[in-house]
């Protein structure tokens, strides 16, 4: 007989594609106590280089099916202490594959809170009920059911009697599950969703307008549409109900009971319409608005992770001297210099705009910061007052002919950071938006470090984040910020914490340990001081160690992605190649690991050539970023209006965000164009997600624009 485990492992393998013998090495891993990045970099033999997303994949549904095997087991339980659990029905029970099929299959059994039905039995008419379903050919229901009728059980006529027996039959249909399961299939695929306004009023922007008078086919509608449904119905704007094929369901419903001709023939077919208006068809409603709500916020989700895990992948400039600025028009445009370590140099604040209209002071005094600190670009906020600030910016650029470029910077949760007290410890005698011009510079030096500052939700780039499940949606998020900080790797010396407690491994209490530490050191030399942190002990270590970066220490491995593990393994194949550690991301060590063979090599340092293959990539580019790869971002010297636009002008363009129907685009007018999904490409696109990502740069073509609404619509197809 198959062991339990393994009939589990063979379910997620065929469910995911991946072999058993991978699952059961990932799930041992994840048991052992290792993370999901440890695991995804560091026990590729083990895995057979299972990325982060398929190894959680793997540990999601084994916890769904553990949960689903231990609630079967409590359903057999609980149907054989009723003493009614037969051979079929525990076979059933045993292969569903869905937490719904089993919850179908118990639900004849479950103990009900008092219904219509269980009043009707009560009152002894579980007997004229079982006669009814009996299909009699002869004799009269009204005869029948005066033997029922009984003064001390309040059965007063023949009347009450049948319709007590028809609550029962009703019940009974409805807790059928070969039934249930049908009539839901059946509402998915033929059944409508719907939507009417409800209350006109509270829509005073005409948001949900095309959703006054709506209806689609379930199987068809998409899940930004469900969302929006969802939320309308949410803010008591829109009344929304499932229109299922009414007709269909009760015919085969009928089909199902009634088998030959019966004197009861009227009564059943009643029977089965009051089961299903007030039993079945609610639940069935719910289950379905259930599952598609789950599928829309799950659709949701993915883009968000998605688009948040390109944002933080977008590529530092590193090494240069910036200035953030920080638009605004009363209060003005707050300006920071930072330098190329991220360091805060200057604080300031300068009045271009209305109301105060200090254009030339602000000059002067931006014109002298660009000479003094000797700036190589410029970061705008896309906040207020953006665009205004942009062209004042430009103007000064031209008139000084400084070498400066700008760039305009997404802000998205800049102030939810400037007012945090992460921002107040790190600058205590900084006003809020000060702050937040400090964050808008470095944003622009290391997006990752600055962004992680940030709850994910903050970032802007999702769509309808706010009504998914929050705990889900975190979760995700969560897990896109650590798996990108690890794929990145951390500079120990100059992390923050909180770019720190992402490092796989890591707990907040931890990453203070580790800062304070620093601190203390004036810095670490090699990685092997971090042992002794507190707090940090053998297992912490383990997992944390290979993305924690030591750059300028005593031990060039430090510098590298290699995990000390197999730092002897690495010394005895510096050595075969003639090298020492200092060559590291040298052309002669390049030279000898091109001629390097892997397999052969493997076998005599006795390591796998998956790993060695990594140590190798490692020793070429020591500090490889995999940022590094991405175009870096557009650069401007120049500002364009809504006015200068034309139809069929070619513009070069920065993906801003993706949603399900197409991609906004920042092309340096006021409002971020609209690509839809239809105009990505020549042929078919699935989704827009399979052609652009955040912070992509596109070239993209003027399609029309409406100045009256300030609304740009482009196009990636080429006229």
């Amino acid at each position: 007989m198959i062991d339990k485990q393994d009939y589990i492992m063979q379910h997620i393998s065929k469910e995911l594609s991946i072999n058993v013998k991978q699952i059961a090495n990932v799930i041992s891993l994840l048991e052992e106590g290792n993370t999901v990045p440890f695991i995804a970099r560091y026990r590729k033999e083990q895995t057979g280089a299972l990325d982060e997303v398929q190894i959680r994949d793997i540990s999601e549904k084994w916890t769904y099916i553990q949960n689903l095997e231990n609630r079967k087991e409590e359903v057999l339980r609980l149907i054989e202490e009723q003493g009614k659990l037969t051979e079929q029905l525990a076979a059933e029970i045993k292969s569903a594959m869905k937490l719904q099929q089993v919850e179908d299959l118990y639900r004849p059994y479950k103990q009900k809170r008092r219904t219509k039905a269980t009043v009707a039995k009560e009152k002894g008419l579980e007997p004229l009920a079982k006669w009814i379903l009996q299909l009699p050919t002869e004799g009269d229901v009204f005869d029948k059911a005066k033997e029922f009728i009984n003064e001390e059980k309040e059965v007063h006529t023949a009347e009450e009697a049948i319709q007590g027996a028809k609550d029962i039959i009703a019940e009974q249909i409805s807790d059928e599950p070969k039934y249930r399961q049908w009539i839901r299939d059946v509402t998915f695929r033929k059944g409508k969703i719907a939507s009417v306004v409800k209350d006109e009023e509270k829509d005073e922007k005409n948001v949900y307008e095309m959703y006054y008078e709506y209806e689609e086919p379930i199987l068809k509608i998409v899940p930004h549409r469900v969302l929006a449904i969802n939320r309308g119905e949410k803010e008591e704007i829109l009344r929304v109900s499932i229109l299922p094929p009414y007709e269909q369901i009760v015919e085969y419903l009928q089909k199902q009971e009634l088998n030959k001709a019966t004197i009861v023939r009227d009564l059943i077919v009643e029977t089965i319409e009051d089961a299903y208006k007030r039993l079945i068809q609610p639940s069935i409603e719910r289950e379905i608005r259930k599952e598609l709500s789950e599928k829309a916020e799950d659709r949701a989700i993915h883009i968000f992770s998605e688009n948040l895990r390109n944002l933080l992948l977008q590529p530092p400039l590193k090494g240069k001297m910036v200035l953030g600025v920080d638009p605004a028009y009363r209060t003005g445009c707050k300006l920071a210099v930072v330098d190329q370590t991220g360091k805060m140099l200057h604080i300031g604040v300068v009045y271009p705009h209305p109301p105060v209209n200090k254009t030339e002071q602000a000059k002067t005094t931006v014109i002298e910061i660009l000479k003094k600190y000797n700036i190589e670009v410029i970061a705008i906020g896309n906040g207020t007052a953006s665009r205004e600030t942009e062209q004042f910016i430009s103007d000064i650029l031209k008139d000084s002919k400084s070498e400066a470029s700008y760039l305009i910077v997404n802000e998205a949760g800049a102030s939810v950071y400037s007012a945090s007290d992460l921002a107040r410890e790190e600058f205590p005698d900084l006003q809020v938006e000060e702050r937040s011009a400090v964050s808008i510079a470095r944003r622009l030096q290391d997006p990752l470090a600055e962004l992680v500052k940030i709850d994910p939700k903050s970032v802007g780039v999702g769509q309808y984040q706010h009504d998914v499940s929050q705990k889900k949606l975190n979760e995700s998020l969560t897990f896109v910020v650590e798996t990108v900080v690890n794929q990145v790797g951390v500079n120990v010396n100059t992390a923050s914490s909180s770019l720190l407690q992402y490092v796989a491994g890591l707990s907040k209490s931890v990453a203070n340990n580790i800062v304070k530490r620093r601190e203390e050191l004036g810095g670490f030399s090699n990685r092997k001081q971090l042992k002794d942190i507190p707090r940090l002990g053998a297992k912490t270590y383990e997992q944390c160690i290979g993305f924690l970066r030591v750059l300028e220490g005593d031990q060039p491995l430090d510098r590298t992605s290699i995990h000390p593990e197999h730092y002897n393994e690495v010394k005895k194949l510096l050595k075969q190649l003639g090298v020492t550690e200092s060559d590291l991301g040298s052309d002669k060590l390049k030279e000898q690991v091109k001629n390097l063979n892997l397999k052969e090599t493997s076998s005599i340092l006795e390591i796998g050539e998956l790993t060695l293959k990594d140590i190798c990539d490692a020793l070429i580019r020591p500090e490889r970023d995999p940022r590094d790869d991405v175009p870096k971002p557009l650069l401007k010297k120049d500002v364009l209006k809504l006015e200068d636009l034309k139809e069929g002008m070619e513009l070069q363009g920065t993906v801003r965000n993706v949603v399900d129907f197409g991609a906004f685009i920042d092309v340096g007018v006021k409002q971020d164009g609209l690509v839809h999904i239809s105009k990505l490409s020549n042929s078919f696109v699935k989704h827009p997600l399979d052609i652009v990502s955040v912070g992509d740069v596109v070239t993209v073509w003027v399609d029309s624009v409406d100045f009256k609404k300030g609304r740009v619509a482009l196009t990636m197809v080429k006229e």
